[in-house]
Order: structure tokens, then C-alpha cells, then sequence
């Protein structure tokens, strides 16, 4: 179940930082009556992996109160019109097929805001555009109409410093004259506070042991 002190401790701690920076409350593999009782505890912004689960947790929810929902995990192509019409900000554009598909719905994705993938670790197991492909890859965007780009989003590589991929995100994103970073999550969110990210994503510091089903 959700920790709503846990959460309201690690929103003090970014109070104390004097930072901007927003919790993505990440409840993927989470009950519905877990998210209902973040709600509770003032919780408006939340991140989900798959489509289906999240419009069957959110359907309802997000009609009723000023919910933001953030697809925080890789997107089939054809999810995409489902999932625009669910999902608020999207982090994980991460190929050009999807870009273009994306395009395919101009109506949807006007009111849409979106975070590049950098694969920062050059990891064949995730997706992601290489450090030195994200040019040419937001020039793509800008070309063919997608110019709602708040900024960058990397996993790092899980056995690696974590710091020396957020310093080579901002970076890349200062160099693009982009403004926001989506970075850090459960075990390094102290780390990515120090880059001021737009977001943190945080899942089972706050929600515990996920239900992997």
C-alpha cells in the first residue's frame, strides 16, 4: 500500500532543496485502492508502463479529479492512439517509427508534452536514442511537427555511477537548448535532485513491493 508519509518526507526533502522538481508516483503492477489512497494523500501525478492497466486503474479516476498520468515505460506503435488518449506527458519517445506515428494523430497530440529517451549506456537491452544520434533526432522532431519537447529522460545502466549519465543528459539537453530533465528514480532520486530535474520517478520507495503479475 501506499507510504503517504514516506512521500510527504521526500517532498519536504525537495522543499528543503529549493527545487522544482515533481514526484512521478509510479504505480504500475499497483492495486486501483492503492492509487485511490495516494489520491488521498495528494497525490496528482502518476506514471504507468503498459496501456491496459492504465486505463483500467485511471478510466474513471481522471475524469474526476485533476490526475496527470505519465507513460513512463516503452510504447508499441499500436498503442499509440490508445495511449494518447489516456496519457498526459510521455517519456519514453525513443525511435523515429514512433515519432511518426505519433504524428499520424496531430489532433491528440497538441495538448501533449513529451521527453526524449537518451540511451546514455549504449545498452542494447534498452531502448533509446545514442548520446550522439539526439541532434538529428530533435531536428527530426522540429521537421516534421513535433515541437512539444519539454527535454531529456535516461535510465542508467544499473551497475554503473549513476551521476556521470545524468551529467551527460543535462549536458546534451543544455547543448539542445532544452529545459527539462526526467531523471532519477527509488534508489537515486537524492543523486538526480542535484541536476534539478522536471520529475523524479518513484515507485516502490513510495508504493513498496510491486505486484508483478
Amino acid at each position: 500500500m501506499f507510504d503517504c508519509q514516506k512521500y510527504k518526507n521526500i517532498k519536504d526533502f525537495i522543499k528543503k532543496t529549493r527545487k522544482s522538481t515533481k514526484i512521478i508516483s509510479i504505480s504500475k503492477n499497483q492495486s486501483k485502492e492503492s492509487v485511490e489512497q495516494a489520491i488521498s494523500c495528494g497525490v496528482r501525478i502518476f506514471g504507468e508502463n503498459r496501456v491496459q492497466e492504465a486505463r483500467k486503474k485511471f478510466a474513471d479516476i481522471k475524469t474526476v479529479g485533476e490526475i496527470q498520468l505519465h507513460l513512463t515505460g516503452p510504447l508499441q506503435t499500436n498503442k499509440t492512439k490508445e495511449a494518447l488518449e489516456i496519457f498526459d506527458v510521455f517519456h519514453t519517445l525513443d525511435r523515429e517509427k514512433l515519432l511518426r506515428k505519433f504524428l499520424e494523430h496531430k489532433n491528440l497530440i497538441k495538448n501533449k508534452h513529451f521527453f526524449i529517451q537518451v540511451n546514455t549506456g549504449k545498452e542494447e537491452s534498452k531502448s533509446g536514442i545514442y548520446p550522439e544520434d539526439v541532434e538529428n533526432f530533435l531536428k527530426l522532431c522540429y521537421d516534421l511537427g513535433l515541437n512539444n519537447i519539454l527535454g531529456l529522460m535516461c535510465i542508467p545502466p544499473i551497475h554503473e555511477d549513476s551521476k556521470k549519465h545524468f551529467m551527460l543528459l543535462q549536458q546534451i539537453n543544455k547543448n539542445l537548448g532544452l529545459s527539462s530533465l526526467s531523471i532519477g528514480m527509488s534508489g537515486d532520486y537524492k543523486l538526480a535532485l542535484e541536476f534539478n530535474p522536471a520529475y523524479i520517478r518513484l515507485g516502490t520507495i513510495i508504493f513498496g513491493k510491486r505486484n508483478e503479475s
